[in-house]
């Protein structure tokens, strides 16, 4: 686990961008994430097929994920929005 990024417990199932949008918490500041479906499928091995199996999915992997956007946000791989993508 990562203890400069922190996921806020915010995660929400975006069907139409098939993604889960989510913050991390790094250095005083509120950074927008998201991981796409595409990824947590390929992160878990799993085909993903509904909302609370695509949550539980990104809740078995998370500390991966934190690392994953750490690593981004340390080498300043902002979208042009100003959030992380996965």
């Amino acid at each position: 686990m990562n203890q400069d990024i922190v996921i806020v417990d915010d995660q929400c199932w975006q069907a139409a961008e098939q993604r889960i949008t989510f913050t991390a918490h790094w250095q005083g500041r509120l950074v927008s994430c998201y991981v796409s479906k595409h990824r947590l499928e390929h992160m878990t091995g799993l085909p993903l097929n509904d909302e609370a199996g695509i949550l539980l999915a990104f809740e078995s992997v998370r500390f991966d994920i934190e690392e994953l956007v750490a690593l981004k946000i340390e080498e300043e791989e902002f979208a042009p929005d100003g959030g992380v993508y996965l």
